[in-house]
């Protein structure tokens, strides 16, 4: 049974009784009631806490300042905090699609010649290579080109997938870095056992990726949510090994064996390099 406590015009601000009552845990109610608020306890047990309560708020002994509730935050759309928080990682898929769309769409044989390990030209039908002269772009450049659908959605979630990550950990300058370095190397193992061949891919990369998150995700305890799962470095390693047994070649696939193993190899050499030089220092 409800119990009276009091009784008030319309025009008083009963909110710092309300919250002074409730702050004391006293279970109450303010109803309109002929045109006047009413406050009514829900235990009449609590009518003595409660008038004493009211008394010493009536005198000004107790003050409440009520503050507004602050405003929901308005979210964010997806796009711009994906590109915060991996800008480069985006932008190596965002070059990598440029360059599948320039092969898919057929673009002059200049512009995909441009991007190559080494320049090349259509001779009858077939492509003739040039020794390039310092052009240190190419050095890199293979990564972006893509010369199937599945190729590109391939390479672009494994890079989405590990590159993001290490450049959240590490930063977007750290994978950057490690992008350039491993490009080059992973295509440099590539032209090195096959030679002057039309290859391309983000997958060199993608393995150095693989490597570099493993290796450091292991030696440094505090990078080790990079470590990727075992499931998938067992199914990484395992078509890595497939490729190279030749079984793909023999399903008409050409796969650049060299550039995997490149990559792999280069990024697990630098994961283990960064994994120790950051292992006693702050946070990177």
């Amino acid at each position: 049974m409800t119990e009276l406590l009091y009784r008030a015009s319309l025009d008083e601000d009963l909110r710092p009784l309300s919250a002074l009552l409730w702050q004391q845990r006293i279970v109450h109610r303010i109803v309109e009631e002929d045109g006047c608020q009413v406050v009514l306890l829900a235990q009449s047990t609590d009518r003595d806490r409660a008038g004493d309560l009211l008394s010493r708020w009536q005198s000004g002994e107790l003050q409440v300042t009520l503050k507004a509730a602050p405003r929901p935050q308005k979210r964010e759309s997806a796009l711009p905090a994906l590109l915060r928080s991996a800008p480069v990682t985006l932008l190596l898929i965002a070059l990598s699609v440029l360059g599948f769309l320039l092969i898919y769409l057929g673009a002059p044989v200049s512009w995909i010649a441009m991007l190559t390990y080494e320049p090349f030209s259509l001779q009858s039908g077939r492509p003739v290579f040039e020794p390039s002269t310092g052009e240190a772009w190419r050095l890199i450049t293979p990564a972006f080109l893509h010369f199937g659908l599945m190729h590109i959605v391939f390479n672009s979630l494994w890079c989405w997938e590990l590159g993001r990550r290490i450049e959240t950990a590490l930063g977007s300058l750290n994978l950057a870095g490690l992008f350039v370095a491993t490009a080059a190397l992973s295509n440099f193992a590539q032209h090195t056992v096959s030679g002057p061949v039309l290859f391309g891919g983000l997958s060199g990369v993608v393995y150095a990726f693989l490597g570099f998150s493993w290796v450091a995700g292991r030696v440094n305890p505090r990078w080790r949510p990079l470590a990727p799962a075992t499931p998938i470095m067992l199914f990484m390693v395992g078509w890595l090994v497939v490729c190279l047994l030749g079984v793909v070649d023999v399903l008409g696939f050409s796969v650049a064996n060299a550039a995997h193993v490149g990559g792999l190899l280069s990024g697990a050499a630098i994961g283990l390099v960064f994994a120790l030089v950051y292992r006693n220092r702050p946070a990177v």
